[in-house]
């Protein structure tokens, strides 16, 4: 059917650091094309640029055959591009339709709340989603967030739909409804450019794959039958990737006990109801369950920052039932949250600013007056060695990293010395866990 996006030799540099170098990509219509690399390999970057969030400093998009100019998102919006980011654009305060109403209402000839909640009502039945329009997106899942950023987009009129690991923080269920759809939506002839690294995805879901590696290009839109994910993983990171191995641990005392909390959630769906749970030290605690079901009720409480119905909450013996977010840090719970950009970072402040966020209230930067800026910078350099955030040095704006080197950041903050229960929600797999084992953590 011909190529619905070409992207020919793009480069681009933050702070002097090339994040692109002569990156190629192309997309046919009605094709599903994995883009694949490590975190940081610039695949996002590399989008950024078709959807006019970024200018390339060198290269040439092309829609449909025909050499376009994208200075910013609504060139792309008319040009029938759309991006479902890994932090999604939504206002938290109001609900889904509002949401709506404010990117697509001038458009759509929408006026009101209730006709943008009309239009998402019958988007999501024709797409098969489940939606609650009403429901402000605070109180929506992050499964449910995302499916509005579908909607919103294909609204829009996106012709070519860009999904940026759209999968991350999705249930295993969820990310098969999720990836069906994708399937869905190029047999109906979109073109649909599919932004992971899970090699299952790719070998399942995709007709061709790209693979980057150090904002390179390395692999160009081969056939993904065929291909194995060893093939795949070797192409990613440059030399043969082993499986990890599940390590024998000692377990310790009780970090974390929860008994008989209740909360009820606010909008459509439910909460959560008599739970209990007994976290020890060097523990991995796994929660699971279909988006929407109580977890984002849970790990708020588990983080502070909801007070329970009913039930006892107790970290290291001392109970912190009721208390504020102060008084679990200082107890050394510390959170990941699954939402980066909204709860857990500053997008516009610097590398250096966000590792330092948390030590500042605390004194370890000095005073609120006079904060040792120079000691911060040095601890976020050698975070940024330890942890290999790519992309990234003390000076670079947050918003600049990709999710996956974003979640590296506020792990490296989150790790304290008096760290005793981490607390991580919807985390990109393969981050968290050896860091959290060796450290006791609950």
């Amino acid at each position: 059917m011909g190529n619905a996006l070409e992207i020919a030799k793009a480069s681009k540099a933050f702070d002097g650091r090339p994040a692109l170098r002569n990156a190629s990509f192309e997309c046919a219509w009605g094709e599903v094309h994995a883009l694949l690399g490590e975190n940081g390999a610039g695949k996002s970057t590399l989008m950024n640029v078709v959807c006019g969030l970024y200018a390339p400093d060198e290269g040439e998009v092309r829609i449909d055959g025909k050499p376009v100019e994208i200075n910013e998102p609504a060139d792309a919006s008319a040009l029938g591009v759309g991006m479902v980011h890994q932090h999604f654009k939504l206002v938290h305060r109001f609900s889904a339709a509002e949401n709506i109403l404010l990117a697509c209402g001038a458009k759509l000839g929408l006026r009101r709340a209730s006709e943008a909640a009309a239009a998402l009502s019958r988007k999501a039945e024709e797409v098969g989603f489940e939606i609650h329009p009403d429901t402000p997106v605070n109180h929506l899942s992050i499964a449910e967030q995302q499916r509005v950023e579908v909607l919103k987009v294909l609204l829009l009129g996106a012709r070519v739909l860009i999904l940026d690991e759209p999968t991350a923080v999705l249930t295993d269920q969820e990310s098969e409804a999720m990836l069906s759809f994708v399937r869905r939506m190029a047999a109906q002839g979109h073109a649909v450019v599919l932004i992971t690294h899970k090699l299952r995805e790719v070998i399942g879901y995709s007709d061709r794959v790209t693979v980057m590696r150090h904002g390179e290009t390395v692999l160009k839109a081969a056939e993904t039958k065929g291909l194995t994910q060893a093939e795949l993983a070797r192409r990613m990171v440059g030399v043969e990737s082993n499986a990890p191995i599940r390590s024998e641990r000692k377990l310790r005392g009780v970090r974390l006990h929860a008994e008989n909390l209740s909360v009820p959630r606010a909008g459509a769906g439910v909460g959560i109801e008599g739970m209990s749970l007994i976290v020890r030290g060097g523990e991995i605690y796994g929660v699971a369950g279909v988006g929407g079901n109580g977890q984002s009720e849970l790990a708020d409480l588990l983080m502070g920052l909801r007070r329970p119905k009913t039930g006892s909450l107790k970290v290291d013996g001392a109970d912190l039932t009721g208390k504020g977010i102060r008084e679990f840090r200082r107890r050394g719970v510390r959170a990941v949250p699954a939402d980066r950009f909204g709860v857990g970072l500053f997008a516009e402040l610097t590398v250096h600013e966000n590792h330092g966020a948390t030590g500042v209230p605390a004194g370890a930067y000095g005073g609120f007056m006079l904060v040792n800026r120079r000691r911060m910078r040095a601890e976020a350099a050698r975070a940024i060695e330890a942890y290999q955030i790519q992309g990234a040095a003390p000076g670079t704006p947050a918003r600049l990293l990709s999710g996956g080197n974003a979640q590296k950041l506020l792990l490296s903050r989150e790790l304290d010395e008096n760290a005793s229960v981490l607390v991580v929600h919807s985390p990109t797999p393969s981050t968290h866990r050896t860091a959290a084992r060796s450290n006791g953590l609950g």
